[in-house]
């Protein structure tokens, strides 16, 4: 017999899961998934981007055509419609976990429901969150 946390959950998932699928979030991500085109110029400018990072973490320093060209490549990717959509859509569903993580963080940390005032101070959800710095 689930416990009634356990029957919560379920049905919390399921209306995350209702709303990712009405506000189109998971067609914009498989038809991403599935354009090798958006996938290759994705997976292309974020090898560039970590590359690029990985340079300067190591106190290189980046050069000009360097950087002119992950912007080339990041605004080609952005004037993809199938790629800003999949983009888009992993913000969407960012935000969304974020609101969950934030109002259950705030619930236990107040030991009551949070309101729409307690949810606002200081725009975090609670130390430890791991959204600190965004």
């Amino acid at each position: 017999m689930p416990t009634k946390i356990e029957t919560k959950t379920n049905e919390l998932c399921a209306a995350i899961l209702e709303q990712i699928q009405s506000n189109g979030i998971r067609q914009r991500i498989d038809t991403f998934l599935s354009d090798a085109t958006a996938r290759g110029q994705y997976e292309s400018l974020m090898s560039k981007g970590q590359a690029m990072q990985e340079k300067q973490h190591n106190g290189e320093t980046l050069e000009p055509a360097e950087i002119s060209a992950f912007e080339k490549d990041r605004d080609a990717l952005l004037q993809n419609p199938v790629a800003s959509g999949f983009l888009d859509a992993q913000e969407e569903m960012h935000d969304l976990q974020h609101s969950v993580q934030k109002v259950v963080a705030k619930t236990i940390e107040l030991g009551r429901i949070p309101s729409a005032e307690d949810l606002a101070e200081g725009g975090s959800c609670g130390h430890g969150c791991g959204c600190h710095g965004h």
